[in-house]
């Protein structure tokens, strides 16, 4: 396709002719997305959740189950927004890694993805590779953690590190905690091919929390990046109105302990951070059983489709 694509707030014009359909907006409006999709979209389409954590399978595949839904495990690039309309993107990654729902369909969604992106695909054996991938639900959740966790009402902070370039040993020694965590978690669950949830140890080459540490102040796509605050007479506080806040304790972190719970896989460090999160900001969240997920056996037959 040549020259300008205007955009379109008419979903009739959006989606009813689409083939394709690339989700990126935040998990905490999946639900509405979803929703709106199902009342336009062919059921030929195919709907491509980028990235596919955060619990958004389960609004697509309910709103949506005649329609083919894939996940990336991770977003292609850092990303950052210029403008209205205008994104500065870097730091590609070297390949990309999809699941679908049903499973059968992922070979063909990553074949798409190569033709779109030009990036090599591998296709994960099983959605809980994405849903359980240790990415920001405990990467942001621990940073800001760290960071924060004396905050209390009327507190404001003189100044605040960069999210990232400053990025410290406790964080890191929280992270690998949770990190963990989740791995323990993955062991509990035989009936599914988790291999493709690979420790935060072996992402980022890094054995020891100093040596993360080294490693997550050196990535240059997440050089310059400020960790969410606001300013305020006398300093700053947090942004608690920031994704990293709304979307990664409630739509990440606490899918994570959902699963921990159903499964009966410890995450005591998990659910410190978590709950330190919902004493200073209650939220409801994600949550399976709006989904009919209400046990371990209605997610294993969820997840196996």
């Amino acid at each position: 396709m040549s020259g300008r694509v205007e955009p379109s707030y008419d979903p009739d014009r959006a989606f009813s002719r689409a083939d394709i359909v690339f989700v990126t907006t935040p998990s905490f409006m999946a639900d509405k997305i979803a929703e709106t999709l199902a009342a336009w979209i062919k059921p030929t389409a195919d709907i491509f959740l980028v990235p596919g954590t955060g619990g958004m399978e389960c609004p697509f595949v309910n709103a949506l189950p005649n329609n083919r839904v894939f996940g990336l495990q991770r977003v292609p690039s850092v990303a950052r927004l210029i403008a209205n309309g205008k994104v500065y993107a870097e730091g590609y990654r070297a390949e990309l890694h999809l699941a679908a729902l049903p499973k059968s369909e992922a070979y063909r969604g990553c074949r798409m993805i190569e033709d779109i992106f030009d990036m090599p695909c591998e296709p994960l054996p099983d959605y809980l590779n994405v849903t359980l991938v240790p990415s920001n639900p405990i990467l942001h959740t621990t940073r800001l953690y760290s960071l924060f966790k004396d905050y209390r009402d009327g507190k404001v902070y003189d100044r605040i590190p960069l999210f990232y370039e400053h990025w410290s040993d406790d964080t890191s020694e929280i992270l690998f905690e949770c990190d963990d965590e989740v791995q323990k978690l993955c062991r509990t669950l035989p009936e599914f091919d988790l291999s493709y949830v690979r420790s935060l140890r072996e992402h980022y080459e890094s054995d020891t929390p100093s040596a993360l540490t080294a490693k997550i102040r050196s990535i240059k796509g997440f050089k310059g990046l400020a960790t969410p605050s606001v300013a305020v007479n006398g300093g700053y506080i947090p942004d608690f109105d920031s994704r990293y806040f709304t979307a990664d304790f409630s739509y990440g972190l606490q899918i994570l302990c959902q699963i921990a719970d159903m499964v009966g896989s410890p995450a005591p460090n998990m659910k410190k951070v978590l709950d330190w999160y919902l004493k200073l900001k209650p939220s409801k969240g994600f949550d399976y059983a709006d989904y009919g997920i209400t046990d371990l056996a209605r997610f294993k037959e969820f997840y196996s489709k």
